[in-house]
């Protein structure tokens, strides 16, 4: 059946859930993981709910962008690790996360995605867009979608 699972967080409760949910998956089938964050790139404003919150330099932003994917691609390792699941992780800088996930799925040989989809529902929904519903419209292999 599946051989390979990439499994995209961008750490939020969601992401943890779908997390788990992969990692089950991967062991009842003998799979392994690739745990993958796609973050945004180092700009100095640092965002919060839709408006900016701080001002960074470049290098700052981009420590912090790199200890946040650590902290969330930490997450898939030690539960992949739990459930003695092979297990890697990466993290790329994209403006584009669902490309990103599409081309790690595309590039790592995966043959499932498992993701969270954050339900947005209205006005956030058409603003902020579905990464999730992205991914689903343009893989070339299934998406298995946690809610």
């Amino acid at each position: 059946m599946y051989k390979h699972i990439l499994i995209p967080t961008d750490g939020s409760p969601a992401s943890e859930r779908a997390i788990a949910t992969g990692i089950a998956l991967a062991k009842v089938l003998g799979a392994r993981v690739t745990g993958f964050h796609a973050a945004p790139p180092a700009v100095p404003l640092v965002l919060g709910k839709g408006l900016a919150k701080a001002y960074m330099s470049r290098d700052e932003r981009a420590e912090a962008i790199e200890q946040a994917a650590a902290r969330y691609l930490g997450v898939i390792g030690r539960a992949a690790a739990k459930a003695g699941v092979a297990c890697e992780t990466t993290h790329v800088t994209s403006d584009f996360p669902a490309d990103a996930i599409l081309e790690a799925a595309r590039s790592g040989k995966c043959d499932l995605v498992v993701m969270a989809s954050h339900g947005r529902h209205g006005l956030a929904a058409v603003l902020l867009g579905s990464e999730t519903q992205k991914v689903l419209t343009h893989a070339k292999i299934p998406v298995l979608v946690h809610r």
